[in-house]
């Protein structure tokens, strides 16, 4: 397995878990502390860390240091390689649809 294929494994299995969607979906908005993150969710701070721990291994996160506050931040060129891996698949499904569309539209035709 490649490295490539690898980290897609890490950011999709990190991506698996709600919390862990929802945190990346609050990120879109702009950089956001531990503490901050938590607030919408009914678990412990400790839980929260945990799920930003998953996503800054699956190369989904980073976090900077601002002070005494460590802001996480989303890495856009993750989720790029994502949405990139899935367009792949996506762009080969709509060539073979459009194939088939054509075939249909001869047969159409010729009744």
């Amino acid at each position: 397995m490649s490295l490539e294929e690898e980290g897609l494994d890490r950011a999709f299995t990190a991506l698996g878990d709600p919390v862990r969607r929802a945190l990346v979906a609050r990120l879109s908005r702009g950089e956001a502390t531990v503490n901050e993150l938590a607030e919408p969710f009914e678990i412990t701070k400790q839980a929260i860390s945990r799920h930003i721990q998953v996503l800054e291994q699956a190369g989904l996160i980073t976090r900077s240091r601002d002070g005494q506050r460590r802001p996480c931040h989303l890495v856009p060129a993750a989720l790029e390689a994502l949405t990139g891996w899935i367009d792949t698949y996506r762009l080969a499904t709509e060539r073979t649809y459009r194939r088939l569309d054509a075939v249909l539209e001869t047969l159409e035709e010729e009744q």
